[in-house]
């Protein structure tokens, strides 16, 4: 177990966190991957969740971005009273998602935070390409990082919001009609992260209309 001191935090949506935490000497990490973790005040050390890095390996700091549940009063509400120099607890680093090449990422809410990483990674070695995101919002509002993802996607990057009509958008869900259209030839690879009811209809939408499901990354 390694302690992690906060160097920085601040909101970046109305309820979503950007931490930036002291790196420790020598941890690696590949983009895509997560991480268990605590935070280090008295009778929240045992109180472990996964999330997920948003920096890359050569940093020399970490990143993570945590949607906050106030209303939970859990660790996420926790987190978001935090401030400089308090301390995390890293337990264990994992992760499934992983980059195997060119394919469309399909994202709900914070599940973009692997994804980020990954584009990081390949916007930066000049392999962003092949790539496209279609990423699911409640509005406009609670988009995560939408600047950098325009900067490093363009015209690949389209955001579909469940509870907002906004110009320029489309207010829908990501489901088996929006994916036809959207999509039409399924013989790709896909990547899906989000909640588990979004991951699993995406999943099962996909390999319905197509897609091989031994190239489905979840």
């Amino acid at each position: 177990m390694q302690t992690l001191k906060i160097i920085s935090n601040q909101y970046i949506t109305h309820n979503v966190k950007r931490f930036v935490l002291e790196k420790p000497k020598d941890f690696t990490y590949a983009p895509g991957q997560s991480a268990v973790i605590s935070i280090n005040i008295p009778g929240w050390e045992n109180q472990l969740r996964p999330y997920t890095f948003t920096s890359l390996q050569h940093w020399d700091y970490l990143e993570i971005i945590v949607k906050i549940y106030e209303e939970h009063e859990g660790v996420s509400a926790q987190l978001g009273k935090l401030n400089t120099g308090a301390e995390l607890l890293l337990h264990e680093v994992f992760g499934t998602i992983k980059y195997k090449g060119p394919g469309i990422f399909i994202a709900g809410g914070t599940g973009i935070t692997p994804f980020i990483a990954i584009f990081r990674a390949l916007f930066e070695s000049g392999n962003l390409r092949k790539v496209a995101l279609l990423y699911s919002n409640r509005t406009k509002d609670d988009i995560i990082l939408h600047d950098e993802l325009t900067k490093m996607l363009g015209p690949a990057y389209k955001n579909v919001f469940t509870k907002e009509g906004v110009i320029g958008f489309r207010e829908r869900r990501i489901d088996r009609k929006y994916l036809i259209e959207t999509i039409g030839n399924f013989d790709s690879r896909f990547y899906v992260c989000g909640p588990q009811d979004f991951t699993e209809e995406i999943c099962e939408a996909l390999v319905s209309l197509g897609a091989d499901p031994e190239y489905l990354v979840v």
